[in-house]
């Protein structure tokens, strides 16, 4: 599993199509892996897989996500269901605020987790209760990162006494 500019941004609006284009290239040809791509641009990725993919969805190694921190970050979620991407997914983290109610439809996987380094802002427990309680309730993989803090392991992983590290069926993703 890739995840691929983990440390930037694929869709940031600097980034030359052509440079887009050949990464996607190269993603697709070597099809034994799993690439994890993730964005705060999601109407630029939008646009970008629409024009490669049209209207069938791209292969089911290539995972395509937003970054929903809060509730101003939900319209990101719309996006990325217009995407034709093989997989989708959100990553709820850091998660900073309440998200409140959610539709997954068409959503495989959701990622949610605290913040972590120096100045962490705190993860509330009923906001990752929110979160996993709708991803049980709308059948979407959940996979619960961190608590967060100083260092990203200082909380620990456990949700209710439990792990949470469901991934998406890559060979049923949803409609």
């Amino acid at each position: 599993m890739i995840f691929v500019n983990s440390m930037s941004d694929l869709f940031h609006k600097q980034v030359p199509t052509s440079f887009i284009d050949q990464v996607f290239d190269t993603m697709e040809a070597a099809d034994w892996h799993v690439f994890q791509v993730l964005t705060k641009r999601s109407s630029l990725m939008r646009d970008y897989l629409r024009h490669r993919y049209g209207a069938t969805r791209g292969p089911k190694h290539i995972w395509c996500g937003v970054s929903v921190e809060d509730a101003q970050a939900k319209g990101r979620i719309g996006h990325l269901r217009a995407t034709p991407a093989g997989v989708r997914f959100l990553s709820i983290e850091p998660l900073i605020g309440a998200v409140g109610p959610v539709d997954l439809t068409g959503i495989d996987w959701v990622i949610a987790g605290g913040e972590s380094g120096p100045g962490a802002r705190p993860l509330h427990l009923e906001w990752a209760r929110e979160i996993r309680d709708q991803c049980v309730e709308q059948k979407v993989a959940f996979f619960f990162k961190q608590w967060g803090g100083i260092r990203p392991k200082s909380g620990g992983r456990e949700l209710d006494g439990r792990e949470w590290s469901e991934f998406p069926d890559r060979t049923a993703s949803a409609l």
